[in-house]
């Protein structure tokens, strides 16, 4: 047996148009998806992504297509599906590397990256460092090297969206429409980035979710935007594609308490029933 497992992100840090495309930098978080793979009989309730991969793999590897029948998917994830929190990606890259671990092969995050995306979009998770990704074609893999240490607050809605719905749909016109802002929000990350700068980031990630409200509205974005101003806490970003919001803050300079005590009073609450404290940590596979 070998296993792997995966970051899930709250949303993104940062997605947009840039240098021509649609790009985007994850939010990896402490939930994960762990996969083991085995020889034995496939279990009957098994992801059909996660066996799609191990396919894609024996064809990369030029195994033995009839491989795929002897191998057993097993996994356990705390991700929330079809939320915008990367469910998918951290499934099937777990799924790569603990295949590869058991046929003794070796797996790069830049070779992940290209079969991944001949799967789905895929979520820059899958490399250590944050890393602005081209989702759609992993053509452009930009790593940072500050790790942030930060909190977020994960407001999650019940509301479901399926990413390969999501892209189905034509939204280049926005995207091209809300670059302007979205390249203020790239330039101050490159800000923070080089200053190790907490504020210029959390302005960074609330830029990008601006511009992201004419494509997928967050409910009560406003009022969100209200609590970061009035608390001083460092910004907000949302799941691009998906309906998860992060207030972004620090549990020794910020009352996660008061955080909570006014999502209630407000009633933001309602829309956001589930609300969970998680950490921002470095991606990559385990």
């Amino acid at each position: 047996m070998a296993e792997a497992a995966c970051p899930a992100s709250c949303g993104e840090l940062l997605q947009g148009w840039l240098f021509g495309g649609e790009k985007l930098i994850s939010c990896p978080i402490n939930w994960f998806s762990c996969v083991a793979v085995s020889e034995g009989i496939p279990i009957p309730q098994e992801r059909p992504r996660m066996r799609q991969m191990v396919n894609v793999l024996l064809d990369y590897w030029q195994e033995p297509p009839e491989l795929t029948a002897g191998l057993r998917i097993e996994y356990q994830s705390t991700i929330p599906i079809a939320k915008g929190m990367a469910s998918s990606t951290a499934d099937i890259a777990a799924t790569a590397q603990a295949t590869a671990r058991l046929l003794g092969k070796s797996l790069e995050s830049t070779e992940l990256a290209q079969l991944c995306v001949k799967l789905e979009p895929t979520d820059s998770t899958i490399f250590k460092p944050l890393t602005l990704f081209d989702h759609l074609t992993a053509q452009t893999q930009i790593p940072f090297d500050w790790q942030p240490d930060i909190d977020i607050l994960l407001l999650e809605s019940p509301q479901t969206i399926l990413t390969e719905e999501y892209h189905q749909q034509d939204h280049h016109p926005q995207w091209r429409d809300n670059a302007p802002l979205f390249q203020q929000a790239w330039r101050q990350f490159h800000t923070a980035n080089q200053r190790h700068d907490y504020y210029r980031l959390g302005e960074a990630c609330t830029l990008s979710a601006i511009a992201s409200q004419s494509i997928l509205p967050k409910p009560c974005f406003d009022q969100l935007r209200d609590l970061v101003e009035q608390t001083g806490i460092y910004g907000l970003n949302v799941a691009h594609s998906g309906s998860v919001v992060g207030l972004l803050f620090d549990s020794h300079r910020h009352d996660v308490n008061y955080l909570r005590w006014w999502l209630c009073q407000k009633k933001i609450s309602e829309h956001y029933p589930k609300i969970h404290q998680v950490k921002l940590i470095a991606g990559g596979i385990r």
